[in-house]
């Protein structure tokens, strides 16, 4: 199959959190995305003070950057510590909040207001907690959610965003046989299946 030997693998909370721990992310970029750099006309439509979200944020850089021009950053990620991380790496005061709607979940935010970062699982998120928003940029979040879990994070980021939204998608090409993932082989005909 196109999904090669991928199909069937889970990577577990757990094992994100472990990654973090262990330092082992090397899918953080210490620099800006060159394709958000590229595509940044795109997302932002000539609009100002969009709400943009990060799926699966990490400690993404970018969020920074889009806040420092003017935009409402939203991200969610299961690991504390790299929110935490992402604070202290840009010198950003913060405040920490329980979610009442989610059992265990935290939102940190930035004393300026324009940077939200939900630690928790992505599918205890929804509209009616985090609002919905004007663009996406999932730099590696669909290509590391598990391939049986796919549907109901397209489902999830569908529901998400405003009608006339721009959604950037980063996804890596290569043999899905030689590689267990993640990041997982997502081909272009399920992208399209997906997200229409």
């Amino acid at each position: 199959s196109d999904a090669g030997s991928q199909k069937d693998r889970v990577v577990t909370e757990e094992e994100w959190l472990e990654k973090w721990e262990m330092g082992n992310i090397g899918f953080h970029k210490e620099e800006g995305h060159p394709l958000l750099q590229k595509y940044l006309d795109v997302l932002l439509n000539g609009k100002n003070g969009l709400r943009i979200f990060f799926p699966l944020c990490g400690k993404a850089v970018e969020m920074k950057w889009l806040a420092d021009m003017g935009h409402s950053v939203v991200g969610v990620e299961i690991s504390e510590q790299a929110v935490k991380d992402f604070f202290s790496e840009h010198g950003l005061p913060y405040c920490e909040e329980p979610v009442p709607e989610i059992s265990g979940a935290k939102m940190f935010q930035s004393t300026s207001g324009n940077i939200s970062l939900y630690c928790c699982s992505i599918y205890d998120l929804s509209s009616s907690i985090v609002g919905k928003f004007d663009g996406v940029w999932d730099r590696g979040a669909l290509v590391a959610v598990n391939p049986c879990d796919r549907q109901r994070y397209a489902s999830l980021m569908i529901s998400l965003v405003e009608k006339n939204s721009s959604y950037l998608l980063v996804t890596v090409s290569y043999d899905p046989n030689k590689h267990k993932g993640p990041p997982f082989y997502v081909p272009e005909s399920e992208i399209k299946s997906l997200f229409g």
